[in-house]
């Protein structure tokens, strides 16, 4: 079971504020990972539950919209952890609309936060992944990498998006002994699901086809990225792992 163990590792949680991204992070930090955490706020709550778990953590505030921090977001992990083993591509915004009202800043604004800048920062990770001749990084995909989804265009183009860059990147940096994979949630309880869980008839809707029955909780999510980050997936490369209870089976 030491192949689990993240223990000296040094990893980049993207959007870690609350959510999948905060499970995520602190299920790293328990299993040893030192972590720094990248997004618009301070993730106080994060930074205290990984300091409860006796691990190092970093908080580097920078707007994932723009591909301009990008750079610094790598470096500043690098400065402050030591070094950098694990990437993880979680922040993401959702926008909803009819297709036919659907603006071009909706469009823009959800892919260059979903899909442009996780690849400009897995590009600058992977300069540092490649020389040290290890590393991981792993987005975060979705049930839209598979299926269209109802009124949110942006976002199922985005993470149809994630997923073939996440196979193109694979197929890139395995020789340097770089795995890349994603995690599709399937219906989390979480801030961006807000909206769905308080309508009464998509939600009734959605659970009548979830196997499993229930939502998903941030946590459900934490158990495959700590797999993901560890030397347990050293030959596990290219893919998109659904964790989505049953959905896509049903």
């Amino acid at each position: 079971m030491t192949d689990f163990s993240l223990a000296d590792r040094r990893a980049l949680v993207t959007g870690a504020n609350t959510g999948i991204g905060q499970a995520i992070a602190v299920a790293l930090a328990q299993a040893g990972a030192d972590v720094a955490l990248a997004g618009r706020s301070q993730p106080g709550e994060t930074l205290a539950l990984i300091g409860a778990a006796g691990r190092k953590a970093v908080s580097i505030t920078a707007d994932l919209s723009s591909t301009e921090p990008l750079a610094r977001v790598v470096e500043e992990t690098v400065a402050g952890l030591g070094g950098i083993d694990i990437l993880v591509n979680n922040a993401g915004i959702i926008r909803r609309n009819d297709l036919a009202q659907f603006t071009e800043e909706d469009w823009d604004a959800v892919v260059d936060t979903n899909l442009k800048s996780l690849f400009f920062l897995s590009q600058a990770a992977s300069r540092y992944l490649t020389a040290q001749g290890r590393g991981k990084i792993i987005n975060i995909a979705s049930l839209l990498s598979f299926q269209g989804g109802i009124r949110v265009p942006s976002y199922a183009a985005a993470k149809s998006g994630v997923a073939g860059v996440t196979r193109a990147m694979a197929n890139e940096l395995a020789p340097a002994n770089v795995q890349v994979n994603a995690i599709a949630p399937g219906y989390i309880a979480t801030n961006n699901t807000a909206a769905l869980q308080a309508d009464e008839t998509r939600n009734r809707q959605i659970l009548e086809r979830i196997p499993s029955g229930r939502w998903g909780r941030p946590e459900d999510i934490a158990g495959t990225a700590v797999f993901l980050a560890s030397g347990a997936s050293d030959y596990v490369t290219g893919q998109v792992l659904a964790v989505d209870g049953g959905w896509l089976a049903r």
